[in-house]
C-alpha cells in the first residue's frame, strides 16, 4: 500500500455503510484511517502490528498478541475518545513541532527495518548538535510564549509505553501540551530524561498544562508530526472535538 490508500479506503468504507473498520498496522496505518473516518459514526478496531503502537498499548490492548485484540474486535464494546485536529489534519494521540517531527522527517525507511524503534533515538543523536528553532506559542492557558520543542498529547503516552502526559485523558475535551523553553538540544534531551522517569513536571525549563486551542509558530520552516507521521510545516493550529471519535477496545 502507498501513503493515502488507508485513508481513502476508510472514506470508501463509510460510503458504503460499514459499521466497523479495522485498522491494521501501526500508529501510521491508524493516523490515516482515523482521517478517512473522522465526521462519520464507523467504530474503529486495532490489530496492532507497527514499529509503534502507542494509540493501542493506551488503549489497554494487549501487545504482542493479535489473537486477543480480535476477539476485543468480536466483542464488539466501544469507547468514545477525542479527536484533536492540527490545521485540517486529525490525529489521535500525539503531535510534536520541533526536535521529534524532524526526526521522523530524517529517519529513513530502511533505518527503521534495521533498528526498529531505535532507529529514532539513533537520528534524535544526529539532530541534537543543532541549533532549535525559535517556536512562538499562543494559548489562552498558556504562560510560555516561545519555545524550542511543543509536544501535544491526547493521552498519557509518548514514544511507546513512557507516561509524558501525567494528567491526560484522551476523553477528557482537553489537550496536554508540554512547552521545552529556549534551551539547546543537548540540553532538552536531558529535561526529556525527568519527563520520562518523574511523576511531575518539575524544570523550570519544561512548561506543562492543557487546553482546548493552541497555535504553534515560526519565522524558520519547522516541520509538524501527527502520530509519527510528517504532516506539513508551521504555523499549525491544534483544536479538539469532545468524544468524536468510537473505538473498539476494552471498557
Amino acid at each position: 500500500m502507498q501513503a493515502g490508500d488507508a485513508e481513502q479506503l476508510a472514506r470508501e468504507a463509510v460510503s458504503g455503510g460499514f459499521e466497523q473498520v479495522v485498522a491494521a498496522g501501526g500508529d501510521g496505518t491508524v493516523h490515516e484511517v482515523v482521517n478517512g473516518l473522522a465526521g462519520s459514526d464507523v467504530a474503529l478496531g486495532l490489530m496492532p502490528m507497527g514499529t509503534m503502537n502507542v494509540f493501542a498499548t493506551e488503549l489497554g490492548l494487549p501487545a504482542n498478541d493479535l489473537g486477543r485484540c480480535w476477539e476485543i474486535i468480536c466483542r464488539e464494546e466501544t469507547l468514545l475518545v477525542d479527536l484533536p485536529r492540527a490545521n485540517t489534519k486529525r490525529f489521535v494521540q500525539l503531535a510534536g513541532v520541533g526536535l521529534d517531527a524532524q526526526v521522523v522527517k530524517e529517519t529513513s525507511r530502511t533505518l527503521k527495518r534495521n533498528f526498529g524503534p531505535l532507529s529514532y533515538l539513533i537520528s534524535a543523536a544526529q539532530i541534537a548538535t543543532r541549533r532549535p528553532p525559535r517556536l512562538l506559542i499562543e494559548s489562552e492557558d498558556a504562560l510560555t510564549e516561545e519555545g524550542s520543542f511543543v509536544l501535544v498529547g491526547n493521552g498519557r503516552l509518548y514514544g511507546g509505553p513512557f507516561p509524558f502526559f501525567k494528567h491526560a485523558a484522551n476523553d477528557d475535551g482537553l489537550l496536554d501540551v508540554l512547552v521545552f523553553k529556549q534551551i539547546g538540544y543537548l540540553d532538552l534531551l536531558k529535561y526529556l530524561q525527568n519527563v520520562f522517569f518523574t511523576r511531575d513536571i518539575t524544570p523550570r525549563e519544561v512548561e506543562y498544562f492543557q487546553t482546548r486551542a493552541l497555535r504553534v509558530s515560526s519565522r524558520d520552516e519547522v516541520p509538524v508530526e501527527l502520530d509519527g507521521e510528517l504532516a506539513g510545516s508551521c504555523p499549525v493550529e491544534f483544536k479538539l472535538d469532545s468524544k468524536q471519535l468510537r473505538v473498539l477496545a476494552p471498557r
